[in-house]
C-alpha cells in the first residue's frame, strides 16, 4: 500500500540511537490530511486520490465548491490550504477519509519533495560552477564572467544556455530518507538528514 502525506518543515536536530549515535533529523509537522476527491480509472481515466492538508482564512468560491463534495461533514467547511494528488492502484480509500501520521513506521524509506530555499541572483561560477577567467594580465574586472554567449549559427543564444540568474526556489525531491522517529501524539515526524526548501515549507511525504 502506498503510503503519502503532507506535512510543513520545523527545522533540524539530532536524536540520539540506543547505542549512543548520533543522527541528524530533519522535524516535519504534519497535521492530519483528509481525501477531498477519489478518481477512477472509469470515470478519470486513472487511479488517483486528491489529499488536502493545512488551513488559511479565505478561499475561492470555486475551492469552496470542490470542498462541499467530501462526505465528512466535520471537515467540509474546512479551508484546505494545499491540495495534492497521488497516484494509487485499488478502491482503499475513500471522500472524507482521513490520513494520519501514524500510517509511518520507523525504519520506512521514503522521499520528499518541496520547494528549494531561494538564493537571489548569482553569476555562472555559483550557479553553474563555471571555473572563471584566468587571473592573468589583460582579465582585468573579468575573473568571474561567463565568456562568450554567441554563435555565428544559428546567431541566437541557443535555449538552456547557462548563465547568471536567479538561484532556487524550484521544486526537488530528496529520495532514500529513513523515518527514525514518528510522534502520534504531537504530529511530528523526524527524517533522517536535509529535506529541500525554508523551515516552514510545504513538503511533500511519499513512500518509493
Amino acid at each position: 500500500m502506498a503510503k503519502f502525506i503532507l506535512g510543513t518543515k520545523l527545522g533540524m536536530t539530532q536524536v540520539f540511537e540506543d547505542d549512543g549515535t548520533v543522527v541528524p533529523v530533519t522535524v516535519v509537522k504534519v497535521e492530519p490530511n483528509v481525501i477531498v476527491q477519489v478518481k477512477t480509472k472509469e470515470k478519470d481515466g486513472y487511479e488517483a486520490v486528491q489529499v488536502g492538508a493545512g488551513s488559511k482564512r479565505k478561499i475561492t468560491k470555486p475551492m469552496k465548491g470542490h470542498l462541499k463534495k467530501i462526505q465528512n461533514s466535520n471537515i467540509k467547511n474546512q479551508n484546505v490550504r494545499w491540495l495534492k494528488e497521488f497516484r494509487t492502484e485499488g478502491g482503499q480509500f475513500n471522500s472524507g477519509d482521513v490520513i494520519d501520521i501514524s500510517t509511518f513506521v520507523p525504519g520506512d524509506i521514503v522521499k520528499v519533495t518541496g520547494l528549494s530555499k531561494g538564493k537571489g541572483f548569482a553569476g555562472v561560477m555559483k550557479r553553474h560552477g563555471f571555473h572563471g577567467m584566468p587571473f592573468s594580465h589583460g582579465h582585468h574586472h573579468v575573473t568571474r564572467h561567463g565568456g562568450s554567449i554567441g554563435q555565428r549559427f544559428p546567431q541566437h543564444t541557443l535555449k538552456g544556455m547557462r548563465m547568471a540568474g536567479r538561484t532556487g526556489g524550484v521544486k526537488r525531491t530528496t529520495r532514500g530518507l529513513k523515518v527514525v522517529r514518528v510522534d502520534a501524539e504531537n504530529g511530528f515526524l523526524a527524517l533522517k538528514g536535509a529535506v529541500p526548501g525554508n523551515n516552514g515549507g510545504f513538503l511533500i511525504i511519499q513512500s518509493h
